[in-house]
C-alpha cells in the first residue's frame, strides 16, 4: 500500500510542477502585455491576482485531462503490485510529450496574443497549408525568438525535473516492503476510484449545471485580465471542438456576391469600403427623438413569450393582463418576429442586429467574436451598460460575450444568494427584477445614463410557481405565464417610484415564442411571433402593423434617442422604414412571410413548403413565382450575414467622425 501511495505522490508532484510551469508562461504573457491593463487594473492589484487564480483553474482542467490515463495505469499497477523501472520511464515520456505540447501552445500564444489580442485558436490550422510561408514568418520575426527560447528552456527544465523525480521515487519504492496482502488490493481500488473521480471533476472544472467554459474566466471590465485566466491549450481545444459541430458549418444558400447585391438593394445600402458592403451612416432626426436629458434604456427580454399568449392576439384565457394593458400604452408592433427559437438567437439579433443562423449559437465558442450593436453604440455615447440574467454567467457564453461586446457589468446566478436559486436556470423573475432596482438606482445617482438588459427565465421548463403566487388557471404551462406577467407588473410598480422612471425608455419583447395551440404548419407561427412594446411617458402610444424583427430593435431605439452612428448590420428603423416582409429561422428551417404568403425552407432536406394566408388561416399551395421574393429576401439576408461573420466584418472599424 505504501508503494502505491509513493507512486500517487510521484504523479501528483508532476501535476503540480507542470501547473507551476504553465503559470510561468502566463506570467510572461502578463509582463509582455502589461501595457494593455486599464487604469483600474493598474490601481487594483487584486484584479491581476484573481486573473492568475483563474489561470490555475483552467490549467488544472488541462492537467486533469493529461493526468487521467496515468492515474488509471497507476491503479492497475497498484492492484498488480508492479512498480518497476519501466513504469516510471513510461510516465517520464508520457508527461514530457503531453506537457511539451501544452508548453508549445503556451509559448506560441505569447506572440499570437500580442498581435491579435486573443488566445491561439483553431484558425492557426489554416496556416498549415502554407508551411513554408509560416516557417519563414516565424524564423524571420525576432519577436518569436523569445517564445521559442522560453519553450525550449522550460521544456528542458521540466524533462530534467521529471527524470530526477522518476529516479528518486523509483529508488524510494525499492526501500518499501513489497508485502501486499490481498485485502489491500481493495483499498487500492477504492483510493484509486476516488482519485480518478476527483480527476474527472477537475476536467469538468466546476459543480454547476454546465462544465467550465471560457466565459468562467471573465470577471471584470479589463479585457486583458479577462483573457489572461484562460489556458491557451483549453482555448485551442474548445475552438477546434466548436468547429466540428454540425451546426457551425458554413451556410450555402446562394452565391455570396449575388446575396450582398440583393441585400444592398433591399436595405437601400451602398456600403462603406472600410467597414462592410452593408454599412451606412445614420443621422437621427430630432423631430422623432425623445432625447431630452439622454433617456435611460431598460430592455426586458421575456422568456418564451409568444404573442399568442396575450389576449390582444387572440388568447382566450387572461394570462397577461399587465402586458395587454402595457401594449395599448406603448408603441407596439403587431407583426413582429423573433430571429430564432432559442434565447441566444434573440439576444444576438436584438442587441447586435444580426439574424440567427439556423441552429448555430454565434455567441458561443472559445474565440469571443466582436460585434458592434446597441450596447457598443450606447457605450460610445456615454451610457453605462448592465446585463441581468437569472442563471449562471457562462451559460451560452453570455458573460464573456457581453463583456467583450459593450457591457460594463454582468449580473448572474453567481451574484445572488444560493437560497434564491430554484432550479438549473437560477433565480425567478421577481427576484431578478427586485435585485435590479437598487443597482439601477446606484447608476442613476451617478448622473450618467444607463442601458440595462434584463433576461427573464420563469416561462421555461422546469416551471416553478412560487408558493406566494396564486394563479387563476390550473395548468403549469399557463400558471407560469400568469406569474411572469405578475412579476413584470411588480417591477414596473417599483420602477415607477424611482426618480429615473420618467426619463427611461422601456423595451419589452419575447426572446422567442413557444408552441401555443396546435401546429398549423411545419413551423407554427407561435414559435417566432412575439410582442414588442416600447414604453415611455414621453412617447405617444400607437400600434404598428408593418413587419419587423429583433434585428430592427437597435436602429429603432437609436433613432428614438437621436444618436448618430455607423450602422453595420441588418436592422431598419421601424418608425421610419417599412419592411415588405420578414424573415427568420428555427434550427433547420428558414421562413419568409408577408401579409398573404408564407414560405418555408428546410435546409437539411432541401424541401420547400408554401402557404397562402387568409385571415390568419393557412392553405397549402404549390410553389410558384409569387413566393420567389420571399425566398430571395430571406436567402440574401442570411447569406450576407454569413459572409460578414465569416470575414469578421461585424464591427464599426472606423469612427463615425470619418463619414
Amino acid at each position: 500500500m505504501k508503494r502505491f501511495l509513493n507512486l500517487i505522490v510521484y504523479i501528483l508532484t508532476i501535476h503540480v510542477s507542470a501547473l507551476l510551469i504553465a503559470g510561468l508562461f502566463r506570467l510572461v504573457l502578463f509582463i509582455s502585455s502589461y501595457h494593455q491593463l486599464t487604469s483600474e487594473a493598474l490601481s487594483d492589484k487584486s484584479l491581476s491576482m484573481l486573473a492568475f487564480v483563474h489561470g490555475v483553474w483552467f490549467d488544472n482542467v488541462i492537467g486533469c485531462y493529461i493526468l487521467l490515463l496515468p492515474l488509471a495505469i497507476a491503479v492497475v499497477c497498484g492492484v498488480c503490485n508492479y512498480y518497476g523501472k519501466a513504469l516510471f520511464r513510461f510516465f517520464t515520456i508520457f508527461f514530457s510529450v503531453f506537457y511539451g505540447l501544452v508548453y508549445l501552445i503556451s509559448a506560441s500564444d505569447i506572440p499570437y496574443f500580442a498581435y491579435f489580442f486573443k488566445h491561439i485558436n483553431s484558425s492557426i490550422f489554416e496556416w498549415f497549408g502554407y508551411a513554408g510561408t509560416t516557417a519563414g514568418m516565424i524564423l524571420g520575426e525576432s519577436a518569436y525568438y523569445l517564445s521559442i527560447g522560453l519553450f525550449l528552456l522550460f521544456l528542458a527544465g521540466f524533462i530534467v525535473w521529471l527524470v530526477c523525480l522518476s529516479r528518486y521515487f523509483h529508488r524510494r519504492s525499492l526501500t518499501i516492503s513489497a508485502s501486499f496482502p490481498f485485502w489491500k488490493r481493495g483499498v487500492v481500488l477504492l483510493v484509486g476510484a476516488c482519485l480518478i473521480g476527483l480527476c474527472i471533476f477537475g476536467i469538468r472544472g466546476r459543480t454547476g449545471y454546465n462544465p467550465i467554459k471560457v466565459s468562467a474566466a471573465y470577471f471584470c471590465q479589463d479585457a486583458f485580465l479577462n483573457q489572461l485566466g484562460v489556458s491557451p491549450t483549453f482555448n485551442l481545444l474548445t475552438s477546434v471542438m466548436d468547429d466540428m459541430r454540425p451546426e457551425n458549418k458554413y451556410l450555402h444558400l446562394m452565391d455570396e456576391q449575388e446575396a450582398i447585391t440583393k441585400a444592398q438593394a433591399l436595405l437601400n445600402r451602398q456600403g462603406e469600403v472600410a467597414v462592410s458592403p452593408l454599412a451606412v451612416y445614420r443621422h437621427a432626426s430630432k423631430a422623432d427623438s425623445v432625447q431630452q436629458g439622454r433617456p435611460n434604456v431598460v430592455l426586458i427580454m421575456m422568456e418564451s413569450m409568444s404573442s399568442k399568449l396575450m389576449k390582444h392576439f387572440g388568447q382566450s384565457e387572461t394570462l397577461t393582463p399587465f402586458l395587454d394593458s402595457l401594449y395599448t400604452r406603448s408603441i407596439s408592433f403587431r407583426n413582429f418576429y423573433s430571429a430564432g427559437i432559442h434565447t441566444n438567437h434573440g439576444l444576438y439579433a436584438t442587441l447586435y442586429s444580426f439574424p440567427a443562423m439556423m441552429k448555430r449559437n454565434l455567441m458561443k465558442g472559445s474565440v469571443i467574436p466582436r460585434y458592434s450593436g446597441l450596447p457598443t453604440v450606447l457605450k460610445e455615447n456615454g451610457y453605462y451598460n448592465l446585463f441581468f440574467m437569472t442563471h449562471e454567467g457562462q451559460y451560452d457564453n453570455m458573460n464573456a460575450f457581453f463583456r467583450t461586446n459593450g457591457y460594463d457589468e454582468v449580473f448572474s446566478q453567481e451574484n445572488y444568494p444560493a437560497d434564491k436559486v430554484v432550479n438549473s436556470f437560477g433565480v425567478q423573475d421577481d427576484f431578478l427584477y427586485d435585485y435590479a432596482i437598487p443597482v439601477l438606482n446606484q447608476r442613476a445617482a451617478t448622473g450618467e445614463p444607463f442601458f440595462a438588459t434584463l433576461l427573464s427565465i420563469s416561462n421555461h421548463p422546469p416551471y416553478v410557481i412560487p408558493p406566494f403566487f396564486h394563479p387563476k388557471t390550473s395548468e403549469p404551462e399557463t400558471q407560469i405565464v400568469e406569474y411572469a406577467d405578475w412579476a413584470l407588473r411588480k417591477f414596473f410598480e417599483e420602477a415607477r417610484k424611482q426618480s429615473w422612471f420618467d426619463n427611461t425608455i422601456f423595451v419589452l419583447e419575447g426572446d422567442h415564442g413557444k408552441l401555443v395551440g396546435d401546429a398549423e404548419c411545419e413551423l407554427p407561427e407561435s414559435y417566432n411571433h412575439i410582442p414588442l412594446m416600447i414604453y415611455s411617458s414621453r412617447i405617444h402610444p400607437e400600434e404598428k402593423n408593418t413587419f419587423g424583427g429583433q434585428v430592427d430593435i437597435q436602429p429603432t431605439i437609436l433613432g428614438l434617442l437621436n444618436i448618430d452612428y455607423l450602422q453595420n448590420n441588418f436592422g431598419v428603423d421601424l418608425l421610419k422604414e417599412e419592411r415588405p416582409c420578414m424573415f427568420y429561422t428555427a434550427d433547420n428551417m428558414i421562413v419568409g412571410r408577408n401579409d398573404t404568403l408564407l414560405y418555408l425552407f428546410n435546409y437539411e432536406t432541401q424541401q420547400e413548403f408554401t402557404y397562402h394566408i387568409d385571415n390568419g388561416k393557412l392553405k397549402a399551395v404549390p410553389m410558384d413565382d409569387r413566393f420567389l421574393p420571399l425566398k430571395e429576401y430571406s436567402f440574401s439576408m442570411l447569406q450576407s450575414a454569413e459572409f460578414l461573420v465569416k470575414h469578421g466584418k461585424t464591427v464599426n472599424s472606423v469612427p463615425f467622425t470619418q463619414q
